[in-house]
């Protein structure tokens, strides 16, 4: 029998055919089950009856009870028209007071019905959002009810849920009230249909309340003490199964996937190990002992190291590069640019000199003759380590023995990009797999992004890097800024200028890339002044031509788009102008950062305000100054923002939809469901125990299918 959960929404009470095509289009809801699950967004207590003199257009919803003293139909022009003129308002304007004082309220649709049914002389409560307008206060299509009788019950009418809607449902009549007679149908139709989706010990053992009580008061809460239960139930399993799914995959992979034993560490590792001129930090160090351990242990190594800006990831790389070299296997650096793979090649070419091993780079531009070399020396297993971009997933590039793959920025890599690198390796063997980031990456999205990969950490600065100093000033200051670049210049620093975007657009006010190369020409000529200038639409030779110009100090400004965001290491600048700061979010704006502060002299991040700058780009700018903290500036963002639209993750959005939970604010409720979802499996890993049932079931629907970000192969 069909459960009443997967009725069309149609058929429920007061929706029909044209309603429910709305409601899918613009919210989804298609079935009666999917209604139940549409939740409040916030929750507004009716309990309270506002004196209108004491409200406030800074206030988010108020409700007052009125007496009508007079309705003034309103046409073009702000002239007054009669009733039998009805027709020629554009809007009704309506007085209405108690003993404190009165307010406007103005309503622009269902003009002819509102103004009938309230009548000079008659009491409503009225419910909504003050607003200033001009001099006066005003209420614009407030909640209209009958006040309660005398002695009547109110306690039901304490929580009342909104609910997410737009501009084309409110047009077609759904309104709030609307929205809650709908649910309070679907629920009353589907409470016997509704089966518990958690484990009766798992109830017990977290003290959740029933799925049936739940769900009845994250919609209709009898006070606030059911609302918070209801909520905390609802969030927790829905983070426990996406926990329970992300787990459950690495438990799976640890027992079936054999990977490449690599014992030993090698003599290449040493000699380089031995060589550097300075001493790893600590936590460099804890990570290749965590990555050896990985590498030793008999299974594929899928693993995702954090690390801010400059904290030396790359070093990381090349120490466990040379554990593989080390075992007789062959290792690649992926990155997603030629600007940072270049950059790379150049740096680990210089740890590699005592060690002997042979280095590649493979690029899109890399010439045919020494490419077709590059080829033949990967294909017998004479080079080592090959570095490059996209290159490396192209068929004709096969490895001898490949047998760790790191993958710089990984983010920005798609899936199938990904995978064909796997497919590299010889046989049914898969390489070790490193993903780096240098986007820092909030606790509890990294465990939902990345739940099924081991993440580790650098969470410690090489010991000499100097703290960045970070300001923000006007546009109207460049002048100053000009002046402190050429200070600068002439204590023989250069200067990175950043700009959002490279040609002039009509829907955007801000300065672009060309006048801003202009203007700095201008006010820097040449001689004495050297200007370099790199973006997105130039080929590879221009772009390496200007990025050598600039690393090698022949020219003291890179004026450039965000493609120095990544990688690009030239310790002698010392500046970063950030131009309309404001336009980036806080992950952009504090990799760019990381540019400067690489050398010995106290280094500069400038970022310059356009005219126009909501509070919340003012909040994120007040952050970059108070913090270089990546991590902590990651957590901001996402609270700012929202998890799905930060950089680095839009390109593949969050695994699932979370409905209820939020990544931003609930990672308390997140980190106990990722231990609790821990402890069941390492007491039932296959889930096979007939108390674990209804979790096999749950995981089966599909909801919590969630995309293998970490190995694709």
């Amino acid at each position: 029998m069909q459960s009443t959960l997967t009725s069309d929404i149609q058929y429920l009470p007061g929706v029909g055919p044209r309603r429910a095509q709305l409601l899918r289009s613009e919210l989804g809801l298609g079935t009666f089950g999917d209604l139940i699950h549409f939740y409040p967004f916030r929750y507004i207590d009716r309990s309270t009856i506002q004196p209108i003199a004491s409200v406030l257009p800074d206030m988010a919803y108020v409700q007052i009870l009125g007496t009508v003293m007079r309705a003034d139909l309103i046409a073009k022009g702000g002239v007054q028209v009669t009733p039998d003129k009805s027709q020629r308002a554009t809007r009704l304007s309506v007085w209405v007071s108690d003993q404190s004082g009165s307010i406007e309220l103005v309503f622009f649709r269902g003009i002819k019905y509102t103004y009938e049914k309230l009548r000079p002389g008659q009491t409503f409560l009225f419910f909504g959002k003050p607003t200033a307008f001009g001099n006066r206060l005003n209420i614009v299509h407030p909640e209209i009810d009958t006040p309660p009788a005398a002695g009547a019950d109110t306690s039901g009418l304490t929580m009342t849920g909104v609910y997410t809607s737009t501009e084309k449902l409110k047009n077609a009549g759904v309104t709030g009230k609307v929205m809650l007679r709908m649910v309070s149908a679907a629920l009353n139709s589907c409470m016997d249909s509704i089966q518990e989706t958690l484990p009766e010990y798992i109830l017990k053992e977290k003290g959740l309340v029933p799925l049936k009580y739940a769900l009845r008061n994250i919609h209709f809460p009898s006070d606030a003490q059911a609302l918070s239960k209801a909520r905390y139930r609802l969030k927790f399993e829905e983070l426990f199964y996406l926990q329970l799914s992300l787990v459950r995959q690495k438990y799976v992979r640890s027992r079936s996937e054999n990977g490449i034993v690599m014992p030993h560490v090698g003599e290449a590792f040493h000699k380089c190990y031995n060589a550097l001129p300075y001493e790893l930090t600590g936590a460099q160090k804890r990570v290749i002992k965590e990555i050896r351990a990985d590498m030793a242990s008999g299974h594929q190594m899928n693993r995702l190291l954090q690390g801010d800006v400059g904290s030396g990831k790359t070093m990381v790389a090349v120490l466990c590069s040379l554990i593989a070299i080390g075992n007789g296997w062959q290792s690649c650096i992926m990155a997603p640019t030629e600007v940072l793979a270049q950059q790379h090649y150049k740096n680990i070419c210089r740890y590699l000199e005592p060690t002997g091993c042979k280095c590649a780079l493979l690029t899109g531009s890399t010439p045919a003759k020494e490419r077709n070399s590059i080829l033949a020396g990967l294909q017998d297993g004479s080079i080592g380590i090959c570095i490059g971009t996209h290159a490396l997933i192209e068929d004709s590039v096969i490895f001898h023995r490949l047998g760790l793959a790191v993958i710089d920025e990984q983010h920005r890599f798609g899936v199938e990009q990904r995978s064909r690198l796997w497919a590299k390796s010889p046989g049914q063997t898969l390489p070790h797999v490193l993903v780096m980031t240098a986007t820092p990456i909030p606790r509890t999205l990294a465990m939902t992004l990345y739940g099924d990969l081991d993440v580790s950490v650098i969470d410690e600065m090489p010991p000499g890097r100097k703290p960045v100093e970070t300001l923000q000033i006007a546009a109207n200051r460049r002048p100053e800024l000009y002046r402190f670049m050429k200070k600068q210049i002439e204590a023989g620093r250069q200067v990175f200028v950043v700009y959002p975007l490279i040609f002039e657009s009509e829907k955007v006010d801000y300065q672009n890339l060309e006048q801003g190369w202009q203007d700095i020409v201008d006010h820097f000529p040449f001689p004495p002044y050297k200007v370099a200038i790199v973006h997105g639409k130039q080929t590879s030779e221009e772009k390496t031509f200007n990025m050598d110009a600039f690393s090698s100090g022949r020219a003291n400004i890179l004026v450039s788009t965000t493609v120095v965001e990544v990688g690009v290491d030239v310790p002698n600048a010392s500046v970063m102008v950030i131009e309309n700061a404001e336009r980036f979010g806080l992950s952009t704006l504090h990799q760019l950062r990381g540019r400067v502060g690489r050398g010995a002299e106290k280094s500069f991040c400038i970022l310059v305000k356009g005219q126009k700058v909501s509070a919340e780009s003012s909040k994120r700018l007040d952050l970059m100054c108070s913090t270089e903290n990546g991590f902590e500036l990651a957590e901001e963002d996402m609270k700012m923002r929202g998890p799905g639209d930060l950089e680095g993750t839009q390109q593949s959005g969050l695994p699932i939809e979370l409905k209820i939970a939020s990544l931003a604010h609930d990672g308390t409720i997140l980190t106990l469901a990722r231990e609790y979802a821990v402890s069941i499996l390492e007491r039932d890993p296959s889930l096979s125990r007939s108390e674990n049932a209804i979790l096999v079931l749950v995981l089966q629907g599909g909801k919590y299918d969630i995309k293998n970000f970490s190995k694709i192969s």
